[in-house]
């Protein structure tokens, strides 16, 4: 990067925690994705690495637990009281609260939902079919059924519920291993089988395990759309686009 014409990088804060790997591994990406030759070139970032955010699955699958709204939303407060200039969030189930999040802060939010049914629109065409890797959660709450029915798809999810929830405990738990990158394959080796050659990895806890999914599948991860997002909303503040 030569630093001209765009002026300085702008500060994007990350609501994250959930899990901390996948928070983590969101900040890699984002070094990696800046053709940097010095430490300025690259993404101011706010990390608020709160792994106390009540648990989505509790919430929104057990039916008990603490809100994550009102946390999520003190949070939005924080990084822009802080100085964040755009929020992204790497939790595609937290995502269910987006509107607790933009209710609380007046800077932009950068939805992965929303770019990364975009990017399946792109991939699959309109009529298209697209499967969704990601906690059962997801399912129950509709969370990309609006949206890809507005892009004109058709959502398709993993058959066996407690097998892709049962892969995220385990990643939560004891981080990438040889037997949840065999229940994801499992998973996307079914998905493809009814139809869907189009696949969203969609939970960040499957992005640690995101080069598991079947041969033959054209699967992208939403952390990695949101990634880019960051990147272009931080260092082309002129062009910058979701």
């Amino acid at each position: 990067m030569d630093g001209t014409g765009a002026g300085a990088p702008r500060t994007v804060g990350i609501l994250g925690g959930m899990g901390p790997g996948a928070t983590i591994l969101l900040m890699q990406k984002v070094i990696a994705a800046v053709p940097a030759v010095d430490d300025s070139d690259h993404v101011p970032l706010l990390v608020d690495q709160n792994p106390q955010v009540p648990s989505r699955i509790k919430r929104l699958i057990d039916g008990e637990g603490e809100d994550p709204g009102p946390v999520l939303a003190m949070m939005a407060r924080r990084l822009e009281g802080a100085g964040a200039e755009a929020l992204a969030m790497p939790c595609n189930t937290a995502h269910h609260y987006a509107g607790a999040i933009r209710g609380a802060a007046s800077v932009r939010f950068l939805d992965m939902v929303a770019l990364s049914v975009a990017h399946a629109r792109h991939l699959a065409g309109e009529g298209g079919t697209v499967g969704i890797l990601a906690s059962p959660a997801v399912r129950r709450v509709g969370l990309f059924d609006a949206p890809m029915a507005e892009a004109g798809l058709t959502p398709l999810y993993a058959a066996d519920e407690e097998a892709t929830l049962a892969v995220i405990r385990s990643v939560k738990t004891d981080g990438p291993t040889a037997a949840s990158r065999q229940s994801l394959r499992a998973a996307s080796e079914e998905l493809l089988g009814r139809g869907a050659g189009v696949q969203m990895v969609a939970c960040t806890e499957f992005s640690l395990i995101a080069d598991a999914v079947a041969e033959g599948a054209t699967a992208f991860d939403t952390l990695d759309r949101l990634v880019r997002a960051i990147v272009a909303f931080s260092l082309e503040p002129a062009t910058a686009h979701a």
